[in-house]
């Protein structure tokens, strides 16, 4: 209990920062013994208490972005909506099975983040406008690639933060720490639609002792990273998300 709340806490800090840590928890719970759904459900809801708390920590920062919000805010709950029935509809062998590349791609990306982020700082910079002025066409992707995000997070949410910083980067001529509050709101309601999927349809599947340590663990996590987030090395963040994922891929690969 006292690994899974503390977990919950490294979590709802480093998903506030740079996202992703759903590395910390999920691995976290497989390697205490959970079925890979159980944990990404658990996981899931507790979550959504960290997503709050971070969210509310950036508040400044989402001022000035409704223009845009207002179009991927839709994108981002269907996308969530469709990952929570595939998760929900398919067979538990075929999550087994897909969740280790999904690890394995998260951990690329989180490893590929501050090159992303160094990126997309770079090309906001060279542009030197404000997300206000963005084309149809490029509105249109970025709702598209939101989406796409969306569905991943839905199915299983690790490193849909840093996905969504990639895509913001990609399209939007956008100071990153309202990148990063962008990020946090829009990865709050994906993970909120899936816990009241996963509460609705799958009550008895979710270990509610697991997820209520994770969301008190997150809330303070959430708090604590949207505040002082910020004073600690990005890097070391990244080493600990590394290194409890790969013990978790080593424990599904095993069973």
């Amino acid at each position: 209990m006292i690994l899974i709340a503390l977990a919950g806490v490294g979590a709802g800090a480093i998903n506030a920062i740079v996202g992703s840590g759903t590395l910390i928890t999920f691995p976290t719970l497989v390697a205490l013994g959970f079925p890979p759904v159980t944990a990404t459900m658990s996981n899931a809801v507790g979550l959504v208490a960290g997503g709050v708390s971070g969210t509310w920590g950036y508040r400044r920062e989402l001022r000035g972005q409704w223009n845009r919000l207002r179009w991927q805010i839709p994108a981002s709950l269907l996308g969530a909506g469709l990952g929570a029935w595939l998760l929900l509809h398919l067979p538990e062998k075929v999550f087994t099975r897909i969740v280790p590349v999904l690890l394995i791609l998260a951990l690329v990306l989180v490893l590929l983040g501050p090159r992303i982020q160094a990126w997309a700082r770079a090309r906001a910079e060279a542009m030197g406008q404000t997300a206000d002025h963005v084309s149809a066409a490029r509105m249109t992707a970025l709702v598209a690639g939101t989406f796409a995000v969306g569905v991943y997070g839905g199915y299983f949410t690790a490193a849909q933060g840093i996905l969504l910083v990639a895509v913001m980067g990609a399209l939007l001529p956008e100071d990153m720490q309202r990148m990063n509050a962008a990020k946090n709101l829009l990865s709050l309601l994906v993970n909120v639609v899936a816990a009241v999927a996963y509460t609705v349809v799958a009550f008895d599947r979710i270990s509610w002792v697991a997820a209520g340590l994770i969301a008190v663990g997150s809330l303070v996590g959430g708090f604590l990273g949207a505040h002082y987030g910020r004073r600690l090395s990005p890097g070391a963040l990244r080493a600990v998300i590394v290194v409890v994922g790969l013990i978790g891929l080593y424990r599904l690969l095993s069973v």
